[in-house]
């Protein structure tokens, strides 16, 4: 795969960034790409967030959490003038 008009400064980046890992460009590239795809999921309905959530989370146990009492509505507050015909 060849990657064209790939601009200086971005470039750059990657050269310093690969350094920084002990890399080389391509295997530095190889990286970030393999790090922003793998896993991903073609439908973004949050099915599969969902599932990564649930799995990381269920091992601890749930929690029961008490509802309060439900209590009767209040009456909406009334917004008309007092005095609207004078």
């Amino acid at each position: 795969m060849t990657i064209r008009n790939l601009d200086d400064d971005l470039k750059t980046l990657l050269r310093l960034r690969a350094a920084r890992h002990g890399k080389s460009m391509e295997e530095e590239a190889r990286s970030i790409l393999r790090t922003a795809l793998v896993g991903r999921v073609e439908d973004d309905s949050g099915a599969a967030l969902y599932a990564a959530i649930r799995a990381r989370v269920e091992p601890l146990g749930g929690v029961e959490l008490e509802l309060p009492p439900r209590e009767a509505q209040r009456e909406p507050p009334d917004f008309s003038a007092p005095d609207a015909g004078k």
